[in-house]
């Protein structure tokens, strides 16, 4: 009988460990299911282009897939159990339940509005490509001259500001962040940073931390008021709320708590990864949500899953960090180097060269999802009868 892997998800995570466990495995030992809400793969780090109004390369999953042996289902996820191993999805056709035997959860996340007042009625946000495509008609609509407010200093705040602030000179354009610009950066970083910032003619305001949202303005802790015929909000991002409503163990975000193969401590049948997971790297430190993370987690947890079914070697390998890489525009960039916990060194790329380098590796991102061996040595291994759980287990990386 065939061992039945369900993955929740197709983004980059999603996709990757969908694409990576049907060449790691027989098709005439397992059934792969990869269920996702929409029919095209989203490259989420171009939203921002895409709301700008630049067009992206159509990626349908059913042509990414063909010929895999990797059964594509578009249906959105509406419960799952995790202690009977089924879960309920809806699509056009009707509700269904589905069973099985390993799950991969890769559900990501959404834009995180942290409570504060006005941000669901009046702020837009490009966590999502629906979200993306209604800004881009709302700038669309704006006149020369009124302005565009970009709540959130981190890597999404900083691409969407200074893309926009390129595509439309025609714009006011300001970055309310909650410290200083950059804080995060090494000293080069920062300077290169704010010599972009200035040149594109981006307001900043600092220290600024957003409590209220209105139509026409922001209020800020310290009684500033900000104003804006259009608020984006981009301070972060919040995990896909299905996981709480099931007995899986989660960190206090929401995430599910992973052990170093991306398995999860309370149910071993089921892996979690990308923005999803909860996974200690480098240091002992949670790994931050994004694609540097999500696709060697991908990578991780379908090997596991490969080798506890064919009582194959698990893998060891270390999560880490290299580099944050930072599109500021089309033709200038940041690829700030970091240590293997994420943390600033001073080494630096910038300008044009920074730019191409960000632009392969959201091209290598994107090949990565239909290539997910990545040059890896496929061999495909027959499935042990009967193995229906997981075992075995794998020191916690580094």
């Amino acid at each position: 009988m065939q061992h039945r892997i369900i993955v929740l998800g197709a983004g980059y995570s999603g996709a990757i460990a969908a694409g990576r466990l049907a060449k790691r495995l027989r098709r005439e030992d397992v059934a792969i299911t990869l269920v996702n809400a929409e029919t095209d793969f989203v490259e989420r780090v171009r939203m921002h282009q895409l709301a700008v109004g630049q067009e992206l390369k159509p990626r349908p999953l059913a042509d990414m897939f063909a010929d895999t042996g990797v059964e594509l289902r578009i249906a959105k996820v509406t419960s799952i159990d995790v202690d009977r191993k089924t879960l309920e999805v809806q699509s056009a056709e009707g509700t269904a339940d589905l069973a099985y035997d390993t799950l991969v959860y890769a559900l990501g996340s959404s834009g995180n509005d942290h409570g504060v007042p006005g941000v669901a009625e009046h702020a837009h946000q490009i966590a999502s490509r629906p979200g993306a495509l209604r800004l881009r008609e709302r700038l669309a609509e704006l006149a020369e001259g009124e302005t565009v407010l970009v709540v959130g200093g981190g890597l999404t705040g900083l691409e969407f500001v200074t893309e926009l602030a390129e595509a439309r000179p025609d714009l006011g354009v300001t970055l309310a962040t909650r410290a200083e610009l950059g804080d995060w950066l090494s000293p080069k970083g920062r300077a290169h940073l704010r010599k972009v910032i200035d040149r594109l003619g981006i307001t900043v305001c600092e220290n600024a931390a957003v409590t209220d949202v209105g139509a026409d303005r922001v209020t800020t802790a310290d009684g500033r008021t900000l104003p804006a015929a259009v608020t984006v909000w981009t301070t972060g991002f919040a995990v896909h709320p299905l996981a709480a409503a099931t007995s899986l163990e989660l960190a206090d975000t929401g995430r599910v708590v992973v052990d170093a193969t991306m398995r999860s401590l309370s149910h071993p049948d089921v892996y979690a990864i990308g923005d999803a997971g909860h996974a200690l790297g480098a240091g002992g430190k949670s790994l931050r949500m994004s694609c540097a993370s999500g696709t060697p987690m991908a990578w991780q947890a379908a090997d596991s899953i490969a080798a506890r079914l064919t009582d194959g070697k698990l893998p060891n390998t270390p999560l880490r960090y290299f580099n944050q890489c930072i599109s500021l525009g089309r033709e200038d960039g940041l690829i700030q180097f970091v240590t293997a916990d994420d943390r600033a060194v001073d080494r630096t790329l910038t300008g044009r060269f920074a730019a191409r380098y960000k632009e392969l590796v959201c091209k290598g991102a994107a090949w990565g999802v239909a290539n997910p061996t990545l040059g890896v040595p496929v061999r495909r291994r027959r499935a042990v009868a009967g193995r229906a759980v997981p075992k075995g287990t794998a020191r916690m990386a580094a």
